[in-house]
């Protein structure tokens, strides 16, 4: 997505642009982790077993993160205002659809419309504000933005228990419908028109690398149970490279690529899109096995388990600015590697779980110390890659990192819902299922330090660029 830099009149209506598009994003990121303490209630009443309620999480952030790029495109080619008010009416929408749901099938099916519609209304609402400020009030309105998603995260945690344990789980989408309406009712007003670039969009690119990932993910879901040997596994997976392929030979021979290949070669891409790939997976992978294990293991109500991911929520939120602080004394490299090594020692002090013990003082803290860890690699990501490119394709490896952020969430649940299989199948009353998954994370976390060493460019990153990409 190319920003327009041309200074264009201030409008005194910016503040206003600002705050009804944060509200919007804020929206879109609590619907990443507002469901997570939701799950356990939703796989009760709709009778989902494991499978339905790993896709009710990775639907979303797939279809989010695979159309991003795209979404951004489309900005640029039909307006922004356009694909902005296309986007949020096609979330509010399926958030609608969502709460009505009575089957999994349905509920999935509106994940699924909700990540495309956040897919168009987050780029776009980014390059509305990038055109609405200039010089330092576009500083202090990137500012704001990036912090909406540290309290998005931290909100959507404890909304989610508040919602599921009173009005009921539905609540947890239905709650988007009137703050959906009210933006689209307001924004002709503050957000004025823009004429579309008519530029090329590779439609075919997005729903390439879509599809791959949707089938990597149903390959690795369908491991927990089936095995990896089944047919029902090894199809998908090889499904998904060949779709993986065709995405290489798509984006070389369009006009107008959504990934450029030589971009996506550059070591700062792959070190970013390594680092926010596996933050992310371990990020909301934590997430949705501390959320069932609470729930299901020790019984914990809706709101309780919201309390208790407020502080690792609140501890992601201190990391990045941390992380943020460090990153320009000490460059990205040590930061990354600090990051994973303090994310792989919560994972395995949250390895100490058991049923007899409490949640305070074996889950929390390595939990709170993980997401600590995790905070500081997000910014990483965004920074060390922003800062060691050229100029000209700042948009593109922004965009990519963004779809990472996403599709790594996807990716993380899926892999740790098919290790902790055994413990999550229906009348499971065993906790080796869990214990494995974190296992599993803290070792990932550790090899991914390993990594930073080596693929994380040294040196201290010219300009501050701290963030990473639409906030969470």
């Amino acid at each position: 997505m190319r920003i327009d830099a041309t200074p264009a009149k201030a409008r005194p209506g910016g503040w206003s642009v600002l705050v009804l598009l944060c509200l919007a994003q804020f929206m879109l990121i609590v619907d990443i982790t507002v469901v997570q303490v939701a799950l356990p209630t939703i796989g009760t009443e709709l009778a989902l077993g494991r499978e339905a309620l790993t896709w009710v999480v990775t639907t979303y952030t797939l279809c989010f993160g695979g159309l991003m790029v795209l979404g951004g495109r489309l900005a640029d080619a039909l307006g922004a205002r356009r694909t902005l008010v296309a986007g949020l009416g096609l979330f509010t929408a399926a958030s609608l659809m969502c709460g009505l749901a009575g089957t999994g099938g349905l509920l999935i099916a509106g994940r699924a419309v909700q990540g495309v519609g956040a897919a168009l209304l987050s780029p776009a609402a980014l390059a509305v504000i990038t055109t609405t400020f200039h010089g330092e009030r576009r500083g202090r309105a990137l500012g704001v933005w990036a912090a909406i998603g540290g309290t998005g995260a931290a909100l959507g945690v404890l909304l989610g228990g508040i919602l599921t344990e009173g009005p009921g789980w539905t609540w947890v989408f239905f709650v988007n419908v009137p703050i959906g309406l009210l933006i689209l009712a307001a924004l002709p007003a503050v957000v004025p028109p823009a004429p579309g670039r008519g530029e090329r969009v590779d439609v075919p690119g997005a729903l390439v690398v879509t599809a791959a990932t949707a089938l990597l993910i149903y390959g690795l879901v369908t491991a927990g149970d089936a095995g990896w040997s089944a047919a029902g596994t090894l199809l998908p997976l090889a499904g998904a490279a060949l779709l993986y392929v065709v995405f290489v030979l798509v984006e070389k021979s369009v006009r107008a690529p959504l990934m450029r290949a030589e971009t996506l070669a550059r070591r700062p891409v792959i070190s970013g899109t390594f680092v926010m790939l596996l933050a992310t997976g371990l990020m909301l992978g934590l997430f949705f096995l501390s959320s069932l294990y609470l729930q299901h293991v020790l019984k914990f109500g809706a709101l309780e388990t919201g309390l208790i991911f407020l502080p690792v929520a609140i501890a992601i939120t201190i990391g990045a600015q941390l992380g943020g602080h460090l990153i320009g004394k000490l460059g990205g490299r040590p930061v990354a590697v600090g990051s994973f090594v303090v994310t792989a020692a919560g994972a395995a002090l949250m390895t100490r779980i058991s049923p007899d013990a409490s949640a305070y003082t074996t889950l929390l803290p390595g939990f709170a110390l993980a997401a600590l860890g995790i905070g500081p690699a997000f910014v990483t990501a965004t920074t060390t890659t922003m800062a060691n490119i050229p100029p000209g394709e700042n948009g593109v490896a922004s965009g990519v990192i963004n779809t990472f952020h996403e599709l790594g969430g996807s990716i993380g649940v899926a892999v740790v819902s098919t290790v902790a299989a055994a413990s999550l199948a229906p009348g499971a009353t065993g906790i080796g299922g869990f214990v494995s998954g974190l296992t599993l994370c803290a070792a990932v976390a550790a090899v991914a330090a390993l990594v930073s060493i080596g693929l994380v460019p040294p040196g201290k990153p010219a300009g501050a660029f701290v963030g990473h990409g639409h906030g969470h």
